[in-house]
């Protein structure tokens, strides 16, 4: 053991290093009190700070009573802690304690902003990596960040979550914009933010619109989890535009998806636009594991199979939760209660995901729930392991490329189809 001054030292040089300020005064003195008794090394400290935001965000007993009154050693200590975690981990979470009431205290406020870009935000896919077959998907950055709450979303470590940007130049950029007429884009608007839950504001339908208009050659898709449909009912929408909507069980939606419409008000707002005679889709990303999941998925499946004609949906996607570190911090640093981390993460392509073993279950689990749209919907996983194709589909694409151009072929096909 060392002697308390030095140990103090110690604790105090690498103490700013961990997440000790998110925790609770009270976890504070506790956590201090113990790494002074057992001389916990950085590392181990660092984790037991983690574990206590862990279990505080997932609703559990918090740190302060899983810790025995003596252990023998500093390693038992630190194990018995470890092992605590590791075992909420390994079983299927349970939302049976969470209610809306738990997130009251952490309702996101935020304010709008203005900015004027050199260029418009158009770019490819932000989260394509190697080893996961990927579309190709083109985006356009229409509005920075989202005032949806959702506990997994990953914009919340690329912008300031409290600032909306929106871009003053936004509709000459997009004019400026030149492609080439001989060859079929497929261009997304939901990735920096929600493509409807802002509307018109600053004219960016508008824009959108107008865009296209001009380029028929455009499949120009708007993802959403808001129910605010008012322009596309008010106005001629361009047959190239297709509007999809990201679904998931109500019980995921009340408990990590704060803010954005109801599973109800999802599924309305797409009829209404699917009666128009606007293409529509669904994507179920993330599918989250947890207890009794694929009963309540599979409910939500055959609500779409009984509300919409196939021949009107373009697109299925499945996919599920995958982190960057950074964007496990930010979950971490948040005051609210969410069950996202609490799940057996292993390496994915480089990032934190289910193991493939559960993923072959959800995945193949939804597609055999939509056998009766298979001949004239198209499917696929987004951003998933190679390997899962075959598995799970029956088929699957030799490269990127081709996946792109089968997914552009079915959209066109269903877009000439439409009109």
């Amino acid at each position: 053991m060392s002697s308390p001054l030095n140990y103090l030292e110690k604790f105090e040089s690498s103490i700013s290093k961990t997440n000790f300020e998110k925790l609770s005064k009270e976890e504070r003195q506790f956590i201090e009190e113990k790494a002074f008794l057992y001389e916990f090394s950085f590392q181990e400290l660092k984790q037991l700070i983690d574990f206590a935001i862990d279990f505080r965000m997932w609703h559990e007993e918090d740190i302060t009573k899983l810790f025995k009154d003596e252990y023998p050693n500093r390693k038992a200590a630190f194990n018995d802690i470890r092992n605590k975690w590791q075992e909420l981990r390994n079983k299927p979470n349970s939302y049976s304690k969470f209610s809306k009431e738990l997130y009251k205290d952490d309702i996101r406020k935020f304010s709008f902003t203005k900015f004027e870009g050199e260029k418009t935000g158009f770019g490819s896919c932000p989260v394509a990596s190697p080893g996961t077959r990927c579309c190709n998907l083109l985006t356009l950055d229409a509005v920075q960040s989202c005032g949806f709450d959702c506990s997994y979303c990953s914009i919340q470590s690329f912008y300031n979550e409290d600032k909306i940007g929106f871009d003053k130049n936004f509709k000459k950029n997009l004019e400026n914009i030149v492609l080439d007429s001989n060859e079929t884009y497929h261009i997304g608007t939901g990735q920096s933010s929600d493509s409807l839950m802002w509307g018109n504001k600053e004219g960016i339908l508008d824009a959108l619109f107008d865009f296209a208009k001009k380029w028929p050659n455009v499949i120009l898709e708007f993802k959403t989890k808001s129910n605010n449909i008012k322009y596309f009912l008010e106005n001629e929408v361009p047959k190239n535009i297709i509007c999809t909507w990201s679904l998931n069980t109500p019980t995921i939606i009340e408990n990590e998806e704060h803010l954005a419409a109801s599973l109800d008000q999802r599924i309305q707002a797409a009829k209404k636009v699917s009666e128009k005679g606007i293409l529509v889709g669904f994507h179920f990303h993330p599918i989250v594991h947890y207890e009794n999941y694929l009963t309540e998925y599979e409910e939500v499946y055959k609500r779409l199979i009984n509300t919409f004609d196939a021949k009107k949906v373009a697109l299925v996607s499945f996919g599920t939760l995958t982190f960057i570190k950074p964007v496990i911090n930010k979950i971490r640093s948040r005051n609210f209660k969410s069950k996202i981390l609490q799940m057996p993460l292993s390496d994915a392509n480089g990032k934190q995901s289910y193991p493939l073993e559960i993923k072959r279950e959800m995945f193949k689990s939804a597609y055999e729930a939509f056998k009766p749209w298979h001949k004239d919907v198209y499917f696929y996983l987004c951003m998933e392991d190679q390997s899962l194709w075959k598995e799970c589909f029956g088929y699957e694409y030799s490269s990127n490329n081709q996946m792109e151009e089968f997914m552009k072929m079915s959209y066109m096909n269903k877009i000439n189809q439409n009109k």
